[in-house]
């Protein structure tokens, strides 16, 4: 049982780590979230024009050497072309990214409700806030993948919000971890 209270405290304190940053990404985008998500498209945008360019290299280089499994042409021309809309488009990056941060947020919820229950089953007191949280984490992840109205800057305050009860939620279960048969 030590090697497991061992484990779920370093789990913990890693998953608060996660949460401050996650934070520090939510001050970012409250603080200049046009440029934040220019920055991000361009950036993205840049690396799969790198890695198209790069697989046309490398298709030129292996020309003629197994030329029936060479897709290095197609790949690198379909890198380039999605850096280029990622670039050109940049604005719709940030739809994207709502949509990948809210399902983030519903992962994070479902991980922590499922905690919550096997918390419980080791009778355990501490599974109730676990429960709550993750049904108000739920809220939160629901409400920035529907809602197609919201802005960089809530997603922002939204970010920092379950950050801060991500932080809660695992500082009262490390605390608690000793209660655990």
């Amino acid at each position: 049982m030590e090697y497991l209270k061992k484990v779920l405290k370093k789990s913990g304190t890693v998953s608060i780590i996660e949460s401050i940053i996650f934070a520090i990404l939510g001050i970012i985008l409250i603080a200049n979230p046009e440029a934040t998500v220019k920055i991000i498209s361009y950036i993205i945008g840049a690396g799969l024009i790198l890695i198209g360019a790069y697989k046309i290299y490398m298709y030129a280089k292996d020309k003629g050497k197994n030329d029936l499994y060479n897709y290095q042409l197609i790949y690198g021309v379909m890198a380039i072309v999605i850096g280029l809309i990622a670039i050109v488009y940049s604005s719709t990056i940030g739809t994207v990214f709502r949509i990948i941060i809210g399902i983030w947020i519903i992962y994070s919820a479902v991980v922590r409700a499922s905690s919550a229950l096997k918390l419980k089953s080791l009778n355990s007191n501490i599974w109730i806030y676990t429960l709550i949280i993750a049904i108000a984490m739920l809220a939160c992840g629901l409400y920035v993948v529907l809602n197609e109205g919201t802005v960089i800057v809530t997603i922002g305050i939204l970010m920092i919000v379950y950050s801060v009860m991500d932080v809660i939620e695992n500082a009262i279960f490390i605390k608690h971890l000793n209660d655990l048969n």
